[in-house]
């Protein structure tokens, strides 16, 4: 079942949490591209330097953070890869999580294909592992990118379900990767991932 608008409008680290473990579904050429998302990251503009609009910065890049929540916020980085985001909170809040990292699970052959040009089959064991662990690694072998900004999350071609089985899993807190430049949010404990889960970009 996808998730509702209802389980994005809540408070933005509980979010972050509660999607661990459920399943990125994106629609690409027919086929279902789909993954477990095992580690996440949670901001939140109203007291966090490492996002975007902290301090109130409201420009036509970041209008998406101050959106609805369940849409998808996707920004460039380094002139060459894509992060995607899921808005929460509510309207005009600029809060979100980021999506580290997922465990592939349907669609590998597509997948392999966008992300390393070569039918899965013929990846080297480091290439599969590597796959989908990082932010822009998923966005480019889920074929997530700019357009995709904005896209609402509870609606068809991009979104995030429940996931069917039920599992235990331990959540480990820890630091976000990449913000060195922010300050004491250097500190939050604010990224989660689930324990010994492989496909989990840093532990």
């Amino acid at each position: 079942m996808r998730l509702t608008r209802e389980f994005y409008a809540r408070e933005t680290l509980q979010v972050a949490k509660e999607l661990l473990g459920k399943i990125l579904v994106h629609e690409v050429n027919g086929v279902k591209l789909r993954g477990k998302i095992v580690e996440t990251e949670a901001y939140i503009g109203s007291i966090d330097k490492a996002c975007h609009a902290f301090g109130g910065k409201h420009t036509p890049r970041l209008e998406t953070l101050y959106g609805m929540p369940g849409i998808a916020y996707v920004y460039f980085i380094y002139g060459m890869y894509h992060c995607f985001n899921v808005i929460t909170k509510e309207e005009g809040y600029p809060e979100g999580v980021l999506i580290r990292a997922i465990q592939p699970i349907d669609g590998l052959g597509e997948m392999s294909n966008l992300r390393f040009k070569k039918d899965y089959n013929k990846l080297t064991k480091a290439q599969i592992k590597n796959l989908t662990t990082g932010p822009s690694k998923l966005c480019i072998a889920m074929n997530i990118n700019k357009e995709n900004n904005k896209q609402d999350l509870c609606r068809r071609g991009l979104y995030i379900e429940d996931s069917a089985e039920i599992e235990k899993v331990t959540i480990i807190e820890a630091k976000r990767i990449g913000i060195d430049y922010a300050e004491e949010a250097t500190d939050f404990l604010w990224r989660f991932y689930i324990k010994d889960n492989i496909w989990v970009s840093v532990k």
